[in-house]
């Protein structure tokens, strides 16, 4: 993993080397408006070992905006050996076009007039004040009980959740530890300039080292409680992120349960639970995206995982500024603005998940829904029906040695959005890497040495100790320690919308009880008082 004492030795060593100053004053740049990212090399079949740590320093330029990004120095290759701290590599074709710096601003300050939409001032009151408690890093709230911890390479990690069962008046484990366990962005770009752009974010980076700093009343809502994050410096020393984890409670208005009943003659029901969760967020920006990563726990015994991608493009500078100029076949992207293409690529974020459904041995099933012919035998005008049949693969994590009084074995379901799988070939070394995408659900049995999913060492990788490799063991599942590995993904194609800024883009899945209670657990939550607040904030006339 890269340290960020390293890419910034990196960046002070190009900026004193002769060949780079001299291709800065040929393009006649300022070298004072240069700054730099750094990308790792990857591996695309070299036979040779490669033993040596070595990335590419990527240059932009500021001269009239912050937004660097949108502002690439197209043409230069600039290789950094870490080992040695040297420069070993250096060209320049001395590509000319550069997006220009007019409309790429984004900090409010320096917006000008017209401003808008204009939203009314809200805010999620509290009079009580929160309804959670942190006992140091354990977390108390409803009827759920966890740890939060930090991790330079992971984030924000979650372990020892627990449900409170009011019927056995006792806690009932659900989840052991889960965390990000890494996040692949490949760009679909083939050339010089940008076949080596595939992303293996928590790996080369580090999710929880490139974590910022959360802004209160903006990144997290009134009555937020705030945690730090430390991690090792590459000297060893503490390295401290101050505010990198907010916990809050929520509420936008959802329903928890309801239901209306008007049909029992002169009596009208109506019995309605407002849908109020606690959100453990943190906010990690490698480069020029912005990853918003939310642990969402439900009083009614369900934690949803949600990933919200902001930020700013990855772009290419062109000569064109409509595509009717377009002469090429493939430009790899869209035209968003004057000479800027946005780069078409991926995002796929990999979670891991050690559950512990009501304790360590588990089995993963599958409710696989089945059309069957009504029997002649039934007297009934319908021809069909569906009904479900079990089936070892997967949706379902349940625990075979408990059962309900009913006799089902308690579990926890699998609900996700529409998957995205890679669109990439086999064979192409970025996707062999970065195999663990190819399937959005995987199951292995718990090993205390299978953690990130692209490999314990992500740089320059060959995909040989991945998920997708741990995985042809073809180990035992049924009735062990097992863990679930879950993929969000998104195709990116992106539109002028996403320019200068990109509005949040978010993604997620939900782990539900299904037969863990013996009823719904949350049947006799008592309705809570909303409190509202008049808006006291004088109009301006």
């Amino acid at each position: 993993m890269l340290t960020n004492d390293e890419q910034e030795a990196a960046t002070e060593l190009v900026l004193k080397f002769k060949p780079f100053l001299d291709s800065v004053t040929k393009r006649g740049l300022n070298v004072s408006e240069i700054v730099f990212t750094t990308s790792t090399v990857g591996w695309y079949g070299e036979s040779e070992a490669e033993t040596e740590r070595v990335i590419r320093m990527m240059p932009f330029y500021l001269d009239g905006t912050v937004n660097m990004y949108l502002r690439p120095i197209e043409g230069m290759t600039i290789l950094v050996n870490l080992d040695v701290m040297k420069v070993t590599e250096f060209t320049d074709r001395l590509t000319v076009i550069m997006p220009k710096a007019n409309g790429t601003e984004y900090r409010i300050s320096e917006l000008k007039p017209p401003f808008g939409p204009t939203l009314q001032n809200a805010v999620f009151m509290q009079p009580d004040g929160p309804g959670f408690k942190i006992d140091g890093h354990v977390v108390r709230w409803a009827n759920w009980e966890f740890h939060i911890s930090f991790d330079a390479r992971a984030g924000i990690v979650i372990s020892l959740a627990s449900m409170f069962d009011m019927d056995v008046k006792k806690y009932r484990q659900v989840l052991y530890k889960g965390h990000l366990s890494e996040m692949f962005i490949p760009y679909m770009d083939p050339s010089d300039d940008w076949y080596f752009i595939t992303y293996l974010d928590c790996g080369d980076f580090g999710c929880g080292q490139c974590a910022v700093s959360l802004e209160p009343y903006r990144d997290c809502p009134a009555g937020a409680v705030f945690m730090d994050g430390v991690f090792a410096g590459q000297d060893g020393t503490p390295a401290k992120i101050p505010n990198v984890m907010c916990i809050f409670e929520k509420y936008a208005g959802d329903i928890m349960w309801r239901h209306t009943e008007a049909e029992i003659p002169n009596l009208e029901i109506t019995e309605v639970r407002p849908d109020v969760s606690l959100v453990a967020r943190i906010v990690t920006t490698v480069g020029n995206y912005d990853y918003i990563v939310d642990y969402e726990f439900k009083p009614s015994g369900s934690i949803k995982m949600g990933v919200g991608l902001t930020g700013v493009l990855e772009v290419k500078p062109v000569e064109y500024t409509h595509i009717s100029e377009i002469k090429e076949d493939d430009i790899h992207g869209t035209i968003v603005a004057d000479n800027t293409i946005g780069v078409n690529h991926d995002h796929f974020v990999t979670f891991r998940l050690d559950l512990d459904i009501d304790g360590s041995p588990n089995s993963f099933v599958r409710n696989e829904l089945v059309t069957k012919r009504t029997p002649k035998s039934v007297n009934t005008p319908r021809k069909s029906y569906w009904t479900t049949r079990l089936k070892a693969e997967e949706l379902v994590v349940v625990n075979p040695n408990r059962k309900t009084k009913h006799g089902n074995e308690v579990g926890y379901r699998l609900l996700s959005s529409p998957p995205s799988g890679p669109l990439l070939v086999q064979d192409d070394y970025p996707q062999i890497r970065a195999a663990f995408t190819n399937y959005n659900v995987w199951i292995t049995p718990y090993n205390r040495t299978e953690v990130w999913a692209g490999g314990l060492y992500a740089d320059r990788s060959h995909g040989d100790d991945t998920l997708a490799v741990w995985s042809q063991r073809n180990r035992e599942i049924e009735n062990k320690d097992i863990v679930m590995w879950y993929t969000i993904g998104f195709h990116h194609v992106p539109s002028q919308e996403d320019f200068p800024t990109m509005p949040t883009l978010s993604g997620g899945f939900e782990l539900r009880p299904t037969n863990f209670f013996e009823q719904n657990p949350v049947l006799k939550s008592k309705p809570i008082k909303i409190a509202s607040a008049k808006n006291c904030i004088p109009k301006n006339d």
